[in-house]
């Protein structure tokens, strides 16, 4: 499917809407429930012990865990202490596609957010090599996204529906972003309901 990339005015951050037709969503959406599988959604917690909003897992070498020793990345489970299982083939393959780079990425967090689950200003800190590109992809319930910039200032809020990309890029690397919260109804794709953000990173040592 031919991906069309959508001027944002913010430099740095790139959207592709629809850029996963509904048989690419729904193609996805199978092989990443089957893979998750063997790494149940669980519920983390911010470092002062107070639970988010969403339930996450992760696919790929490295995870993104949080719990009361802080945020970081690691190769196994927080529950099941079980190897993350292996990211669908079509990731690091889209990631190429939309971003140019001939790397792939080694960390892909799954974020389930269903009912009033959200997700609060933050920045992606978390990995040594900050130039490599964001990308993010949204599958089922809409999401009333957020972002401004690194710095401070005004934020802008942009729909996010299912099957749209997008990519922290550049200037946008560090910018503040977050969900305010999600659409419900606006999509039957994921079972149950809700909404599947799938965040694709370099989380690996810069060098790597």
């Amino acid at each position: 499917m031919s991906r069309r990339e959508l001027a944002t005015g913010l430099e740095g951050f790139r959207l592709w809407p629809e850029a996963l037709s509904p048989a690419e969503q729904a193609d996805l959406r199978d092989q990443v429930l089957a893979a998750v599988a063997g790494a149940p959604f669980y519920a983390p917690t911010t470092r002062t012990g107070r639970p988010f909003s969403v339930r996450m897992t992760n696919l790929g070498p490295l995870g993104w865990v949080s719990d009361r020793a802080g945020y970081r990345y690691q190769p196994n489970h927080p529950e099941t202490g079980a190897p993350w299982p292996p990211m669908p083939a079509v990731l690091p393959a889209l990631w190429r596609e939309l971003t140019g780079r001939e790397d792939a990425p080694d960390a892909c967090l799954v974020n389930l957010y269903r009912d009033t689950a959200r997700m609060g200003l933050h920045q992606d800190l978390d990995e040594p090599d900050r130039t490599a590109p964001v990308v993010s992809i949204s599958l089922g319930d809409a999401a009333v996204f957020r972002i401004g910039p690194a710095e401070g200032g005004p934020t802008r809020s942009i729909r996010l529906s299912s099957g749209d990309v997008c990519a922290l890029t550049g200037p946008a690397r560090l910018a503040r972003h977050g969900v305010d919260r999600i659409l419900p109804g606006s999509s039957g794709l994921i079972p149950g309901g809700g909404r599947l953000n799938l965040t694709l990173r370099k989380a690996g040592l810069a060098s790597d």
